[in-house]
């Protein structure tokens, strides 16, 4: 009996391989393609959203904006064309939330440096203050690449129309005065079709990590198109 073990060892290794091999093309054949919804206003917290768009349930996109980044240069959607992008709202002298979503920003421009798919953009909201010579300091300070990141200032209308008609994010309407403000830790991802994949809490580093794993799949879907 030994003897016939010995005899066959060796084909019964090689059956094993194959069959694991075999048993490993069928489940990725088998295992469903990775996804991520789309998001329509009328999916998301409807205090977060314009009443003019709060019963939309498709089609839904980033709309056409004009705005000026850290450099003084017209930033359009153009520029962000056939490009994933990550989103946020934030301002310079903001002592709370927006120093950790700055930083979480960094975090992922380091990740994706290399990554010519992706780019990041962030409002500021505080457009008064925020002119392009300071986001210029800030951008400096926080080592911003701007071959990849937009720090954009502008219009403060066109910006909360942007927040509450495109991206979904606050509950501030922006028309209470200086200091009615967007306050919000969302950041947004961005699909090449210009749609909402994704909502993250900008200020917890495990949806930052969970931000980047989506990009991956986004990316992957976007190659299946």
């Amino acid at each position: 009996m030994l003897k016939f073990f010995a005899k066959y060892k060796f084909f019964g290794i090689v059956l094993f391989i194959l069959s694991s091999i075999i048993i490993t093309i069928i489940y990725q054949l088998l295992k469903p393609a990775p996804s991520l919804p789309i998001y329509q206003p009328d999916m998301v917290d409807r205090t977060l959203v314009d009443s003019t768009v709060q019963y939309v349930r498709k089609y839904h996109k980033i709309a056409d904006f004009k705005l000026i980044n850290q450099n003084g240069k017209t930033i359009t959607q153009q520029d962000y064309n056939n490009k994933i992008y990550v989103a946020d709202f934030f301002f310079t002298t903001c002592q709370s939330i927006c120093p950790i979503m700055t930083d979480h920003m960094v975090q992922i421009q380091e990740e994706l440096k290399n990554d010519d798919e992706v780019l990041l953009l962030s409002h500021t909201v505080t457009p008064e203050i925020d002119t392009v010579a300071q986001l210029k300091r800030y951008a400096v300070k926080k080592g911003v690449n701007e071959s990849k990141w937009n720090l954009v200032t502008g219009d403060k209308k066109q910006i909360y129309n942007l927040a509450r008609k495109s991206y979904l994010v606050t509950k501030s309407q922006g028309n209470g005065g200086k200091y009615d403000m967007i306050h919000t830790e969302n950041f947004v991802l961005v699909d090449k079709d210009r749609q909402i994949r994704g909502f993250y809490d900008g200020t917890d580093p495990d949806a930052i990590e969970t931000l980047l794993d989506d990009i991956q799949t986004l990316k992957k879907i976007e190659h299946r198109q």
